[in-house]
């Protein structure tokens, strides 16, 4: 392999580095947060006026929580307990719904806890509001400007109507208050066997004239939320917005923009965490004006994703009208959303799941580790076994490539022979190279063809075990518990023997984490460098050298499930490289190129002195 081709190789190993540096060593954009009263109080009296959401709520997302009268609870439970709540229960849900707002603000997830641990604690997903982390769900009625029909908002009290005050996918549970002023609101939540929500708003009017009511729905979080940061997948305000197709925010982009609408769209919005998520869906093509927000009312983080309908319901006097919408709060669970999509139409709901840049391999890669998973009944084992699958399908292009590799290596004495005679003259040297691969029939770039075209499969793999709710606490064996997370090992420590945590140190205490699997991962990359000699140019075979040592150490806070993917990996190449290479006749020395990486290199001579 001469130095252009090495080159070419060496381009796309450091553009690799780049990538998976980029996550590591670049922290998200720090952003300047204008907070000045008069800004904030302009933009809610917009925000009011354009009716993207009712202003009288007090979440926080109009108006300070000192100006509304908002209460600060000190933990969940009293948080819980100084309202009315309406139980929910099902099999994968558990929580209440606040008869103060008649808002879903208590959610836990039954069938995922924290930690590996089988008696940690189970996901809390939403919170009362008055909460440093409040999450909750609101549906609405918004009137016209300039209306001064009295509407319920966050502090309506509700009472039940009915002797049901539990939540079930068999019992619906209904909600009812009286503005005093001839018309009478029911709020109706249904729950199926899932994550999904129906609720149902209907209006008495009991008075003398028509009233037009455009129906809401927002998802709003205070505070600031936990994200990875990880360029592969999103976490903040999403939705599908007809046009405007796939629409997301991160948390400190929306601080700056501070409010995003869309008019005139379709389709449905939340706010997504890597594997839950939090939505409000209107009926499938129904006409809304969405929006995401920002505001930051007494130092209070507060983020939104509306929608606002943009036909009013009209109910005529004496009459009554109901209006239904959807509202997902769950486990980004692939099947139970896409089941959503075909069964309600919603506009490419299965987008909730960040599949990454190359969803068209990621989607089938998720398949498939999901169906071994079925057969083998453990995912390192699926992981592994995806591994082989995918160095079969590559093995015609690697034949070819190592083949062309081993023929290089046969006329490499020439190719040597040709640098010496025109040493000065680069352009003949060229001439001379290109004759000698035609004469050979050898493409001097067939070499890189197996890296570059699996460098799109490797990042599906990636985003899969990255991102995959299955992968989520997944064991292996021995102390692999979790293939989503790192190896919890550390050399640093010698495994635990030693009680400190090398990883709190400031500056380097991130690369200070190593376990046993990135090591292993290591050592097998570099023995699969060791299958060539090193290169001639002193600067590139110290790159070759230090790049597994590198590799070794970003990869140590990657999942588990993918350092295991590359080890693996790495020893398949190996084999391999050696079989394809043997049978075209090419010695490899694999041992004694490794030895002679221990040997004492001699000390070049001294110039002789005249």
């Amino acid at each position: 392999m001469n130095s252009d081709n090495r080159n070419v190789i060496l381009a796309v190993v450091l553009s690799m580095l780049v990538l998976f540096g980029w996550q590591f060593f670049v922290a998200g954009p720090q952003l300047e947060q204008a907070q000045r009263q008069a800004e904030l109080r302009a933009a809610q009296q917009a925000e009011a006026q354009s009716l993207a959401v009712p202003q009288t709520s007090a979440d926080g997302a109009a108006a300070a929580p000192a100006e509304t009268g908002i209460q600060v609870f000190a933990d969940r439970d009293t948080a819980l307990a100084a309202s009315q709540r309406i139980t929910i229960n099902t099999a994968d849900l558990e929580g209440s719904i606040n008869a103060t707002g008649a808002r879903i603000d208590d959610l836990e997830l039954k069938n995922y806890r924290e930690t590996a641990e089988p008696e940690s604690d189970i996901i809390a997903l939403l919170k009362p509001a008055g909460l440093p982390d409040a999450y909750f769900v609101e549906q609405g009625w918004a009137a016209a400007a300039g209306s001064t029909v009295a509407l319920p908002d966050g502090q309506t009290v509700w009472t039940v109507e009915g002797d049901n005050t539990t939540l079930t996918p068999t019992t619906p549970v209904t909600l009812r208050y009286d503005n005093g002023q001839g018309l009478v609101f029911h709020r109706t939540f249904a729950v199926d066997d899932y994550y999904l929500f129906t609720v149902t708003q209907t209006v008495d009017n009991q008075g003398t004239g028509d009233i037009a009511l455009f129906p809401y729905s927002r998802v709003v979080r205070h505070g600031n939320p936990q994200v990875q940061n990880f360029f592969i997948q999103h976490e903040g305000p999403i939705g599908v917005l007809g046009n405007n197709n796939y629409v997301a925010r991160k948390y400190g982009d929306l601080q700056n923009e501070r409010q995003v609408d869309f008019s005139s769209t379709t389709g449905w919005l939340g706010i997504a965490d890597k594997y839950w998520a939090t939505a409000v869906l209107p009926k499938a093509g129904t006409a809304i004006n969405a929006r995401f927000a920002y505001s930051n009312p007494n130092g209070i983080n507060v983020f939104q994703s509306n929608y606002v309908e943009t036909q009013p319901v009209v109910v005529p006097a004496g009459g009554s009208v109901s209006h239904e919408a959807y509202v997902f709060a769950g486990a980004k669970e692939d099947r139970v959303i896409s089941s959503y999509q075909e069964t309600y139409g919603f506009d490419r709901l299965e987008l909730l799941i960040d599949w990454g840049w190359f969803h068209f391999l990621t989607k089938p890669m998720h398949w498939l580790l999901v169906t071994l998973y079925g057969i083998l009944g453990n995912f390192g084992l699926a992981i592994l076994a995806v591994t082989v699958i995918i160095k079969g399908i590559f093995f015609p292009l690697a034949n070819r490539s190592y083949a062309s590799m081993a023929a290089m290596r046969r006329v490499q004495p020439e190719m040597k022979s040709i640098q010496e005679r025109f040493k000065d003259d680069r352009a003949a040297q060229q001439q001379a190279m290109m004759e000698l691969y035609k004469k050979e029939k050898i493409n001097p770039l067939s070499g890189c063809w197996p890296v570059l075209v699996q460098i799109p499969v490797f990042f599906a793999l990636y985003t899969v075990i990255f991102i995959s709710l299955e992968m989520r606490h997944a064991p292996f064996f021995g102390w692999i518990q979790d293939l989503a997370a790192p190896d919890p090992t550390n050399i640093f420590t010698l495994f635990g023997l030693i009680p400190w945590n090398p990883t709190a140190i400031p500056i380097i205490g991130s690369f200070l984490h190593l376990g046993v699997w990135p090591v292993i991962m290591g050592i097998t990359m570099w023995v699969q460098m060791k299958l060539n000699p090193p290169p001639p140019d002193p600067t590139q075979a110290a790159i070759f050298n230090w790049m597994p040592v590198i590799f070794t150490f970003m990869l140590g806070t990657f999942p588990a499930g993918l350092v295991i993917y590359w080890a693996w990996n790495n020893l398949l190449s190996v084999a391999q490289q050696w079989f394809i290479m043997k049978r075209h006749g090419v010695e490899v020395n694999l041992l004694g190129n490794i030895l002679d990486s221990f040997k004492r290199k001699p000390k070049p001579a001294e110039p002789t002195k005249n």
